[in-house]
């Protein structure tokens, strides 16, 4: 007896103490990590760079249109010394300084390859766009992941430690039976057991917790003393439109990764012309216009200098004959590698089409599961009290009680996994239709404590 009232002060005092702590501690919510993520997670980093280069790639396609001009100068130092061999010989030397400078400019009147390559970076930009637009979501989708496997670590957890106290008080209320007579060795044997497997089961959930806060930590850059739960009693609502055809169809018209495989087929089939347009002659219109000087000196006292300026205005016609081969070969290349970004591209809508249809089961199914969990944690409730109530009267034994109370634990921690797969297949769902957004994010944020 002084035993366990010595016991029941430090879980007194412990609880006191965590129930302090957590009025000083403030809880993180969902928004604020996701918002701490955008600025600290590398790969949305990477991402948000990524499109900054790609849209780079307009200017340079639009460059190959425009005209080209060019600025160039020399000056060169001569001293000529000249022999003619003559009767008697004649000997001269020349000394002088030739210098000039040019400016040239070139512009395409013909080259298909340029206005290919303009075409395809239009689609290169579209390609980049749809890209970071996917790292978007994909964050999303990460930080939510994160977030809530971080709390079903904590709800198993608590569960363990709470399902620890409760079978520590069925020991001790073993061993008093015990003692008295009233009941026999075997029923403290059977919680003692079940109090050491339920040690072990506490160890291995605080090492799984430490691990989901460090796949956390890694994406927001923070460890945050406490993360805000769902509310008790909250409610998930079905998906808008409550029709897996009309996801199916959204999925595959406004997914990102779709949008971002149809600009790779286009790109790759502007390669293809550009590669082509190789067997095409090229037509320029070339300026040139530059000035000469040259001071020559034969004499110290004979000196002479000569200026000329030139100006130039012509077409220049190229016509390619035989390369080795290099343009046939870069052209059947480009034709492949048309056809694999088509594959790729189908292969896109089948994933897209695949993923709203699971996300959209996998909606459905986690709310009639979290119906059916509600109803059951209230029976395991029920049969708790009873069995409790029958172990005091006798008519049930202490391994009716223990197992009631794993059966509770266990049912409360699966409905807080139903709810959070129900929320996570949500995601999915408007991830896969290409709708996820801060908005959603907001959403699922007040349905937190």
């Amino acid at each position: 007896m002084v035993r366990m009232n010595i016991r029941m002060k430090k879980s007194v005092a412990m609880m006191l103490c965590a129930f302090l702590t957590s009025g000083f501690a403030e809880a993180t919510d969902l928004l604020t990590l996701y918002r701490d993520a955008v600025a600290y997670d590398a790969q949305y980093a990477a991402a948000r760079a990524s499109v900054e280069a790609g849209r780079e790639r307009l200017p340079q396609g639009r460059a190959g249109l425009l005209p080209s001009i060019g600025l160039s100068g020399n000056t060169t130092w001569n001293d000529i010394d000249s022999t003619v061999r003559t009767s008697p010989a004649i000997e001269s030397v020349s000394k002088y300084n030739s210098n000039g400078w040019a400016v040239q400019l070139s512009q395409p009147l013909f080259r298909w390859q340029n206005w290919a390559g303009y075409k395809q970076s239009e689609f290169a930009v579209v390609r980049a766009e749809a890209d970071f637009g996917l790292a978007k979501q994909d964050l999303i989708v990460r930080v939510a992941q994160a977030y809530f496997e971080v709390l079903l670590a904590q709800e198993s957890l608590a569960a363990a430690q709470a399902q620890k106290v409760a079978i520590t008080e069925q020991l001790e209320s073993a061993k008093r039976n015990f003692e008295v007579g009233t009941a026999t060795i075997t029923d403290s044997h059977e919680a003692q057991a079940r109090y050491d497997l339920t040690v072990a089961q506490e160890i291995a959930a605080q090492n799984d917790l430490e691990v989901k806060q460090q796949a956390l930590r890694v994406i927001v850059g923070k460890d945050p003393e406490a993360l805000k739960k769902l509310r008790n009693g909250m409610q998930i609502s079905k998906p808008q439109p409550d029709d897996i055809a009309k996801w199916v169809d959204a999925a595959q018209s406004g997914n990102f990764a779709i949008l971002a495989a149809q600009a790779s087929l286009e790109v790759a089939t502007r390669e293809a012309e550009k590669q082509r347009a190789g067997h095409y002659p090229t037509v320029d219109l070339v300026a040139t216009h530059g000035r000469n000087s040259m001071t020559s000196s034969f004499s110290p006292s004979q000196q002479a200098v000569v200026d000329a300026t030139s100006s130039t205005i012509g077409l220049q016609v190229a016509i390619p004959l035989f390369s080795g081969g290099a343009v046939a070969s870069r052209d059947r290349e480009a034709v492949a590698l048309r056809e694999r970004a088509a594959a790729d591209l189908e292969n896109a809508r089948r994933q897209a089409a695949q993923g709203a249809r699971q996300a959209y089961l996998g909606v459905s199914a986690g709310l009639a599961q979290v119906k059916a969990l509600e109803a059951a944690l209230v029976s395991s409730q029920s049969a708790l009290d009873s069995n409790k109530l029958g172990y005091e009267v006798g008519v049930r034994i202490n391994i009716d009680v223990l197992n009631a109370q794993q059966q509770l634990y266990s049912t409360r921690r699966d409905l807080a996994k139903a709810r959070l797969d129900t929320l996570a297949a949500v995601i999915k769902l408007k991830y896969s239709a290409g709708t996820l957004s801060e908005t959603d994010v907001q959403a699922i944020n007040a349905l937190l404590e």
